[in-house]
């Protein structure tokens, strides 16, 4: 019974090591969020997410979504190997928005987790 139990254990550690061995692409964002703080209505700011690829394997960018027409991004399209760095460009024009902005940015990848978000924030004063 013992050698049993014994060997159950020992199968599941060897489960849990080779579950924590990252394989694959891996997008880690240094800053996944930023607030813009006020800004006027009608201006346009900028902010670069920057990220590291913490895997094993390239890490590839296929697509990044926007949740309006508001925001726009750029990111870099060719491959960042693992231990490479990249970033993501989000713009965000504050014309004809108003109050508290909270804008959602999809990223879509080869990493294991397939979609990460990154998001901007804002509080969008009246025009002088």
């Amino acid at each position: 019974m013992y050698k049993i139990i014994f060997a159950l254990l020992l199968s599941f550690s060897s489960i849990l090591v080779n579950a924590q061995d990252k394989t694959g692409a891996e997008m880690t964002f240094t800053e996944p969020s930023h607030d813009f703080g006020d800004i006027r209505q009608g201006e346009k700011v900028e902010y670069v997410f920057k990220y590291k690829n913490t895997g094993k394997e390239p890490l590839i960018i296929s697509e990044v979504l926007t949740t309006c027409g508001c925001t726009a991004t750029k990111w870099d399209k060719n491959p960042i190997p693992a231990g490479g760095q990249g970033q993501i460009v989000a713009s965000f024009n504050s014309e004809g928005k108003m109050g508290r902005q909270n804008k959602v940015i999809t990223v879509l990848s080869n990493a294991p987790t397939n979609t990460s978000r990154i998001t901007i924030i804002a509080n969008v004063l009246p025009a002088k």
